[in-house]
C-alpha cells in the first residue's frame, strides 16, 4: 500500500504574514483576499517595488489609468507596477478592513479588525494623484464617491 504524497507546502516571502489570493474583484479589477484568517491589529504584509523619485512618480503617474505608486517623502516613491507582491492589488475603500503604514521605507498593510477568509482586504488610499476625478466603486455605507 502506497503512502499518500504529502500536500506541498506553499512558500511565501518572510514579509507577507498572511496567506491571501489575487482575484477579480468587484471593487475594481482584482482584488487581494484572505485565504486564512487575519487577527485584528496584526501585520498582513507589504509590497516592494521600485524606488523612484517623486517627481518621476508623477510624471508616471500620468501615463498609466492604473498607478501602482506610493510616496513615501516629498522624495521618495515606490513603483509596485512590476511587483510580483500580492498586495499590491489592495483596493481602496472608505469604510477598509486594514489600513497602509509607511515604516522604515517599506509599505506595510494591518488589519483594522479580524478579517475573514475570502473577504476582500481593503485600505483607505487617503490623497491620491486622482485628485477627486476618479469614482470610488467601494460600494461601502457612507462612501464618498471619488479618489
Amino acid at each position: 500500500m502506497a503512502t499518500p504524497a504529502a500536500a506541498p507546502q506553499v512558500v511565501r516571502p518572510p514579509w507577507q504574514k498572511f496567506a491571501v489570493d489575487v482575484q477579480p474583484s468587484v471593487i475594481d479589477g482584482h482584488g487581494v483576499f484572505a485565504a486564512e484568517p487575519v487577527p485584528a491589529r496584526r501585520k498582513i504584509g507589504e509590497i516592494r517595488g521600485q524606488s523612484i523619485s517623486v517627481d518621476e512618480a508623477r510624471i508616471r503617474a500620468t501615463r498609466s489609468e492604473r498607478v501602482m505608486i506610493v510616496e513615501l517623502s516629498a522624495k521618495k516613491a515606490i513603483d509596485f507596477s512590476r511587483s510580483t507582491d500580492p498586495m499590491r492589488f489592495t483596493n481602496h475603500s472608505c469604510r477598509p478592513n486594514a489600513r497602509l503604514c509607511i515604516r522604515q521605507g517599506r509599505v506595510e498593510f494591518y488589519a483594522l479588525r479580524s478579517i475573514a477568509v475570502g473577504e476582500e482586504v481593503t485600505v483607505d488610499y487617503g490623497e491620491t494623484h486622482h485628485e477627486g476625478r476618479l469614482a470610488c466603486r467601494c460600494g461601502a455605507a457612507g462612501c464618498r464617491g471619488a479618489l
